[in-house]
């Protein structure tokens, strides 16, 4: 039986702080990531390119953000979800196993918020998990809707047989929408506390893994300095046997 390790992570664009102090940590993140060690790294508020960022920050990486976090043997699939006037951000997933596919679908509930879904098909040794990694809206009415186009695009995208895992920022307050994946057969870490936001101090869960036809084993949230230091929140770190 293969153990499967995936970590969530939403990256604050790889900037913490605002104005005039704000400071550039996606180099830190970098090996951030690479301390995963994990088969699939969801990341979330990826940036694709900023250009007055770009321009602030003396040591700004060349690559867009996907490709440099992107560990030494693993493959990086990026889809923007929002667009702004410097530049645009969304959506990662870094894989240490082999891609097979990759789709997206905008998730935006409103004019003021632009969300997406970005779905990756990965190859696990013999089987094909089918990866969605989300950043859901800040209104509870938005995630509503948003979890039931999810459902949705399962539906119609994804086997039924096929083992799935949903990641990402779920803005999930209460973990309110947990009955409501529940209904499409996804199931998190229920009674294990994984508290992941605000990461200097963290109160609430806003992060989760939710999986179909995976069985959880393990869930950690790494704590400490160097991790509140990097982005707002904690990253979160499930494991499963396929």
């Amino acid at each position: 039986m293969s153990l499967l390790r995936i970590a969530t992570y939403n990256i604050h664009k790889g900037v913490q702080g605002m104005g005039p102090v704000r400071r550039l940590e996606i180099h830190n993140l970098g090996h951030a990531v690479e301390q995963f060690d994990a088969d699939i790294i969801c990341l979330q508020e990826v940036r694709k390119l900023h250009r007055q960022e770009e321009r602030y920050f003396k040591r700004w990486p060349e690559l867009p953000q996907a490709e440099f976090l992107c560990p030494e043997g693993y493959t990086a699939v990026y889809q923007t979800n929002a667009t702004t006037r410097h530049g645009e951000h969304g959506n990662a997933l870094l894989s240490r196993w082999p891609i097979v596919s990759h789709g997206h679908e905008d998730m935006s509930d409103h004019r003021l918020e632009q969300r997406g879904l970005l779905h990756v098909e990965v190859q696990v040794n013999r089987r094909k998990v089918h990866v969605i990694v989300i950043h859901l809206g800040l209104i509870a009415g938005s995630r509503t809707r948003q979890i039931e186009q999810i459902g949705r695009y399962i539906e119609r995208e994804i086997p039924r047989t096929a083992p799935v895992l949903v990641a990402g920022d779920f803005n999930d307050w209460g973990a309110k929408l947990r009955p409501a994946m529940g209904k499409l057969g996804l199931k998190d870490f229920l009674g294990e506390r994984a508290l992941t936001y605000p990461s200097r101090l963290p109160l609430t869960q806003l992060d989760f893994v939710y999986a179909r036809g995976l069985k959880p084993t393990g869930l950690e949230v790494p704590r400490g300095r160097i991790w509140w230091r990097m982005s707002d929140h904690l990253p979160l770190i499930a494991e499963f046997n396929l």
